[in-house]
């Protein structure tokens, strides 16, 4: 009998399965089978209540679990399944417009620009109206305009609104719309924004719609953002029969458009809805459970629920810490190898967790000296990404005039006016003459562009580096002279940022190898990046470990997993520190990693990290203090004492004159303390020295204080709204 059969159901999950009718929020924690529940009640409408395969629509957030579920209602209603809608959001929204875009007078036949279609016609529009480049980056432009069509809002919208947007944004935005639909184009986006408009401008399509969808289910709800909201208010908007399935508190999404205000107001929406919890968790021991509880349980809105499974107990939660990030990775080395070894654990039910890519770069190193095979799932290697193989060609290129292929690479990144006829020129000229690309750069520098003049005196500095500094060094002076870091600098984004962080790793890299090395350079170095990108990965019948980021993980399971960098600034990340709902999507990213985990979990800090190129002091993750003792086995040097939290005042009125400077506690501003300053505002403490405390503040950056003039504040107490 299929697991997906009405007789494998809990009660809770029987009840979901049977209420058909009216508005229904299945409130599926992870690991409680909301899959299976939701397989089942198709079934169940077709066979019991005989509803036609074409009037249910379930819609998904990825092609693999849309995928998933056709095989699973295969499986039950064989060729019935045929009419059933089971797609993504934009999968059906592309369906829909296909048959119908014509009434709103676009051509069905468009064609669908990728990011980077739509990021060169976005350039294009910002030329031809004139907006610089130094107002606005092409890339960031592209981001805010992909957020204003995730919130449903059109240029004409914006126009006749109060909304705070920069003219020039809305210019280029209406312009951009105005060439997609002269070129017969929409973008990704367009596909939920053009159906909106569809539906509002052509009533008798969504007549059509409604009459036949009088079934909605949805996956991931707590996933979704304002646009697929709109779709599916109208869509329901009749006969209210829409079951949403999803979990707030693994909401962790708020970064990409989703809001989680559609999960916790769905009966606000929907007043007559009914909610069904699913508590029960077939995934995870009782332990791990209930840690996760304890850090979730602190976000401040949040549906009740609390997850239990009958496999009660289970080993306790390993917390190490290391003296750094080399010991913390050679511990998940070596600890991974002893539960294959030892425990029969297959590699590929093991996973490595961390809070950003720059991570990856330390583990890896260690993996592969243990030969533990691993894969980067949803990303690159390290040495593969394009801003490190990017700042690897410079270098290459400065040691090695010949290597045409790293010249060529590099020779417009970043840009700077150099085109394909600019190249193929200097090609000519080198065959020409018989001389290598960048000997024809420099004898032709002076008549052609001044780019190419940038570019050959980059190369020059850079070989004079070489010569005489450091690889560190060399790599960092790299990173500011080519004008990568500026270029990435100006589009204020989360990609951005993660890229100069990365190549900021590489000077960390450089770094190791020099206190490793007896007679360090930068050829040697080159040469053990091509060793270690080369080297194929070792093969293993059972699959290789996996490594990803924490925001990869939802939806995924493994027999052990293993969360790096639990440290504050890191793991909840300094962008996120000051901010309460930032914070709180922190905690159930936190919870999202620990709930992937079956029977092991292992927790790890470093009590010193060199990252982004440069050596942090932080204390461990809070995440790690809200675990109750009793849940935890520590390993390496670390005596187990949660964080003491300090109850202090965050209101105004409370700070102190300049004259009389607040009370300092004994013994706790140490790093990673967070601190209150009338002037800076919220800080971290980095170093205390004698009284003088060395703090990041957000607002004001690095600075050396006296200890009197800051306070300390709890992190765990509610946020005072407007501060936070």
């Amino acid at each position: 009998m299929s697991d997906d059969s009405f007789e494998q159901l809990n009660s809770e999950q029987k009840i979901a399965v049977k209420t058909t009718h009216g508005p229904l929020l299945i409130l599926a924690g992870a690991g409680s089978g909301k899959t299976r529940t939701l397989t089942a009640r198709v079934t169940h409408l077709v066979r019991e209540k005989n509803i036609s395969p074409g009037n249910i629509l379930v819609l998904t957030f990825t092609n693999k679990a849309a995928e998933e579920m056709r095989s699973r209602i295969r499986k039950q209603l064989g060729g019935q399944t045929q009419n059933i809608w089971i797609h993504t959001f934009h999968g059906a929204s592309l369906r829909i417009l296909r048959r119908d875009i014509d009434k709103i007078g676009l051509d069905n036949n468009f064609v669908i620009y990728d990011a980077s279609d739509s990021l060169s016609l976005i350039k294009k529009c910002m030329r031809d109206i004139g907006v610089s480049d130094t107002k606005i980056t092409p890339r960031n432009l592209a981001f805010k305009i992909s957020n204003m069509k995730n919130e449903g809002l059109t240029p004409q919208a914006l126009e006749g609104s109060n909304a705070v947007i920069d003219e020039h944004i809305v210019k280029v935005y209406a312009l951009y719309q105005d060439r997609l639909k002269e070129n017969k184009a929409l973008d990704f986006d367009d596909l939920l924004l053009s159906t909106i408009a569809l539906f509002e401008q052509a009533p008798h399509v969504l007549d059509y719609y409604r009459g036949r969808f009088n079934f909605l289910m949805v996956d991931e709800y707590q996933d979704t953002n304002m646009a697929q909201y709109k779709i599916l208010k109208h869509l329901s908007a009749v006969h209210n029969n829409i079951c949403v399935v999803g979990d707030d508190d693994q909401s962790i999404y708020q970064w990409r458009g989703a809001t989680i205000r559609n999960i916790l107001e769905f009966e606000n929406d929907y007043p007559s809805a009914v909610m069904i919890r699913l508590e029960e968790n077939y995934r995870s021991t009782q332990i791990i459970l209930d840690a996760a509880w304890q850090v979730v349980k602190r976000v401040e809105n949040r549906k009740d629920k609390r997850l239990w499974t009958k496999r009660k107990g289970g080993e306790k939660i390993v917390h190490y810490e290391s003296e750094d990030e080399i010991a913390e990775g050679r511990y998940i080395a070596k600890t991974i190898e002893e539960l294959h070894r030892e425990k029969g654990i297959p590699y590929k039910e093991m996973a490595i967790f961390y809070r950003t890519h720059a991570q990856s770069r330390v583990i890896e190193d260690m993996l592969s000296q243990a030969g533990v095979p691993y894969r980067i799932y949803g990303g690159l290697r390290f040495y593969d990404r394009k801003e490190i193989k990017d700042i690897m060609a410079y270098l290459r290129v400065a040691i090695s005039p010949a290597d045409s292929v790293g010249a060529k690479r590099v020779i417009n990144t970043p840009k700077r006016g150099i085109g394909k006829a600019t190249v193929d020129k200097i090609e000519e000229y080198a065959a020409g003459k018989g001389i290598f690309f960048m000997a024809a750069a420099g004898e032709l520098a002076p008549g052609l562009t001044k780019g190419v003049s940038e570019f050959v005196s980059i190369i020059d500095r850079l070989a004079k580096l070489t010569n005489t500094a450091k690889p560190s060094l060399v790599i960092a002076k790299a990173i500011e002279i080519t004008g990568c870091r500026e270029e990435l600098s100006r589009d204020k984004t989360k990609e951005s940022r993660e890229r100069i962080e990365n190549m900021q790793e590489l000077v960390t890299a450089a770094g190791v190898y020099e206190e490793n090395m007896d007679d360090p350079s930068m050829a040697g170095f080159l040469d053990l990046v091509a060793l270690v990108s080369g080297t194929d990965d070792v093969t293993d019948s059972s699959g290789p470990v996996t490594m990803m980021t924490f925001h990869l993980s939802k939806g995924l399971e493994f027999e052990a997993v293993f969360m790096a960098g639990m440290e504050d600034m890191l793991f909840p990340h300094q962008n996120s520190m000051f901010d309460r709902e930032d914070m709180d999507e922190e905690r159930r990213l936190c919870y999202v990693g620990m709930t992937r985990a079956k029977v092991h979990l292992h927790m790890s800090n470093a009590r010193q990290r060199r990252i982004y190129g440069r050596t942090q002091i932080n204390r461990s993750s809070q995440f790690i203090a809200d675990i109750p003792e009793d849940f935890v086995l520590v390993k390496g040097d670390r005596v187990y004492k949660p964080t003491k939290v300090l109850h202090v005042d965050l209101r105004p009125k409370k700070a102190a004159k300049d004259s009389e400077p607040p009370k300092k506690e004994e013994n706790q501003y140490s790093p990673g303390a967070k601190v209150l300053h009338k002037v800076f505002g919220e800080g971290v403490i980095l170093k205390n020295e004698e009284d003088k405390l060395t703090i990041f503040f957000k607002r004001g950056g690095k600075k050396k204080l006296a200890s009197g003039y800051v306070t300390l504040y709890n992190p765990l107490s509610p946020f005072v709204k407007g501060e936070f």
